[in-house]
């Protein structure tokens, strides 16, 4: 089981009061974070009145198939970019009964690199209802752990933007 640092988890804390405040529910779509940030949201008590559900789409069935992203999308950019990122968002709010959506892939290593998309590159992105879809790419370091762990502090962060 995977602790999580006290600072993401004061950090979630606030980010659940925020959406709580403004009635607001959250769907996460997730590859190379395997699930970590619905994990992470659902690790403070009384997450579930925020949390909607999460989506692991590690594969690129997975990502078509639950979270509409097109196919051609992931065969022009490849899975790990900012279109398939922003559609892993909205499509997250599209199948769920949430009003925000945040979405990561990328390669968190330590194999999966190539020379133009390194270990550690992540794309987030974060959907409103409403609202322009937002994005973040990140060129992480550290082993696997690590950033899969700054990746969920990323994702929050892109998460707490929309919420405001």
């Amino acid at each position: 089981m995977t602790a999580f640092p006290e600072h993401l988890l004061r950090k979630t804390e606030d980010l659940l009061n925020t959406c709580r405040s403004k009635g607001l529910r959250i769907a996460t779509a997730e590859s190379c974070t395997g699930g970590l940030i619905a994990g992470c949201l659902t690790a403070v008590a009384g997450s579930s009145d925020v949390v909607e559900r999460g989506f692991i789409t590690y594969s690129n069935a997975s990502k078509q198939e639950l979270l509409g992203v097109q196919e051609g999308l992931i065969l022009e950019h490849g899975a790990v970019s900012e279109p398939v990122a922003r559609a892993m968002a909205e499509g997250a709010i599209d199948r769920s009964h949430a009003q925000l959506g945040v979405a990561i892939t990328g390669i968190a290593g330590p194999s999966g690199a190539t020379e133009i998309k390194p270990v550690g590159l992540v794309h987030i992105a974060a959907a409103r209802a409403g609202r322009e879809t937002s994005h973040r790419r990140h060129v992480l370091e550290g082993d696997r752990e690590a950033i899969r762990m700054q990746s969920i502090d990323a994702a929050l962060d892109l998460l707490f933007r929309q919420a405001g």
